[in-house]
């Protein structure tokens, strides 16, 4: 193992709104980070854009900024990796310049196409559980700009993600992650790799021959940083950078969910939740088993809520006034830290209110884009507190609807570990861990976990660590536990099941609701 004085690895960390780089020690401390932001575009309903160009000057700004604030030599930074959004399309000439803006992740305009990909039934579908197919993915976004953009199509000799795109500027080599490849490309390295007849047969078989052809693990070397690129960043050219990924699964390595038994959960706007599996299994309402995603000869499960911190957001926006907002105007205080001492006395299932997290639609075990969220069980005796706490909750019985889809395929969760902004409400973190009865673990790097897991791919490619798991045991610390509550697991499990019967008997309103809405926009 090297030497680890004076020696430190550089995580960058890309967001929807925001690239941040952290200087960190291979024991995994931050030294130093800085952010900056760039613009996302929405020229389109359901469409989403955003400039490669502004994400590389976003970088250096924030690499430049992160190295400044630690106080650290360019030399003694050992190894540099990255994660990004995904799945976030970028198109490229045969010079590798964007030949279109990016089609970032949320961007859904390839609506239309997702359906005739599920349609079509091939093998490859086993990664959606044969269901729904997500408008979000590689297939869907790359055969919407054939079918309408054939000229764009037709001048991009290479197509990639985000992250690719990235570790192309920073080596000018043309890879591939295998995270990103088995996530949302459709690529399982225990078939062969990519689906052939697949692709061939959803029209998109001359696709496979403008992807990376070089599919690398997370954390091996990609190349060096190229004398150019280190210019612009003030680093040292021939620097390793490490392959890198999607930032969610990235933040599972900064959360130690590297082994089955485990699951990540990711909190914020969304949940995202993400486990490992020793052996391969697909079900109706899952996504994945993905092959080698994470961990080679390993297993990644994905399930996830569209709508739950938004949800959140949105009612403390839209609705929350009276003497609330009069003392957080005279107090300076947080809106949310005023209203959790009132919801926290309310009894588990808010007297008989039920909401439904369908803001913005299901995304699992569901997947339907056309669920709506919805409130019922009022009475003239619920208060404003109640409707707080039901948010809550209903947000928690979406994720204990998951796991119990993922246990019913084999699959049963004994820990969870959390990183996001939510992990802040400790009520919110008890409700979740009562609700599902398993334990939440917090760890210290809070929000950054997406960032301290590409600081610790840059350990793998400096050498510092030969293995996720090895660098993940060193570099990540739990510093809370939130351990369920038996009294309130068990009265919650009535709640639990009034809010799964619901969409059922809702289903069909929902979606008539949800078209002719449609038809008036």
């Amino acid at each position: 193992m090297m030497s680890m004085s004076d020696v430190y690895v550089l995580g960058i960390d890309f967001g929807t709104e925001s690239v941040r780089a952290g200087v960190f020690t291979p024991t995994g401390t931050l030294v130093g980070s800085h952010a900056h932001g760039y613009a996302l575009r929405h020229p389109r309903p359901s469409w989403a854009e955003q400039s490669p160009d502004e994400w590389w000057t976003a970088m250096v700004v924030a690499v430049r900024g992160a190295v400044a604030v630690a106080k650290v030599a360019p030399e003694a930074i050992k190894g540099i990796s990255s994660d990004t959004t995904s799945c976030t399309v970028v198109m490229m000439d045969e010079n590798f310049q964007p030949v279109r803006p990016a089609i970032i992740w949320m961007d859904v305009r390839a609506a239309e196409q997702s359906s005739r990909i599920a349609a079509s039934g091939y093998p490859a579908l086993k990664y959606n559980g044969f269901g729904n197919v997500s408008a979000e993915w590689m297939p869907c976004k790359a055969l919407w700009v054939k079918e309408n953009e054939p000229e764009v199509y037709q001048k991009s000799r290479y197509v990639g993600d985000f992250n690719d795109w990235v570790t192309y500027r920073l080596t000018g080599e043309w890879t591939g992650s295998i995270n990103n490849t088995s996530l949302r490309w459709y690529y399982d390295r225990n078939a062969g790799g990519w689906p052939t007849d697949f692709y061939e047969g959803i029209g998109l078989g001359d696709l496979i021959e403008k992807f990376p052809q070089r599919i690398l693990d997370l954390g091996q070397v990609a190349g060096g940083l190229s004398a150019a690129a280190a210019s612009e960043l003030g680093l040292v050219a021939g620097t390793p950078v490490a392959e890198g990924g999607a930032d969610a699964l990235v933040a599972m390595i900064g959360l130690d969910v590297v082994e089955p038994g485990k699951i990540a959960f990711i909190v914020g706007s969304s949940h995202l939740l993400l486990g490992q599996s020793a052996t391969q299994f697909h079900g109706k309402g899952i996504f994945g088993a993905y092959t080698d995603c994470l961990i080679p000869g390993q297993y990644t499960v994905e399930g996830g809520q569209i709508s739950t911190g938004s949800i959140m957001r949105w009612f403390k926006d839209n609705f929350i006034g009276g003497r609330w907002l009069r003392e957080a105007d005279q107090s300076g205080a947080n809106l949310y830290d005023l209203m959790t001492p009132e919801a926290a006395k309310i009894r588990p299932g808010s007297d008989g209110l039920v909401v439904l997290d369908y803001w913005q639609g299901n995304r699992t075990p569901l997947v339907d884009p056309r669920a709506r969220g919805m409130m019922w069980g009022f009475t003239l005796s619920h208060t404003p507190a109640h409707v707080f706490r039901a948010i809550m909750e209903g947000v928690a019985y979406g994720t204990e609807h998951i796991l119990r889809v993922f246990s019913q395929n084999g699959y049963a969760a004994k820990q969870i570990v959390a990183a996001g902004g939510p992990v802040k409400s400790k009520l919110w973190m008890q409700i979740h861990a009562d609700v599902s009865n398993v334990p939440i673990n917090i760890t210290e790097a809070g929000d950054a976990a997406a960032m301290l897991g590409s600081a610790a791919l840059a350990a793998i490619g400096a050498g510092i660590y030969k293995t996720p798991g090895e660098a993940s045991k060193q570099m990540v610390r739990i510093v809370n536990c939130f351990e369920p509550n038996l009294e309130a697991h068990e009265a919650y499990r009535f709640y639990v099941d009034q809010y799964i019967a619901t969409y059922p008997q809702m289903r069909d309103l929902m979606h008539t609701m949800a078209d002719h809405v449609a038809k008036q926009q």
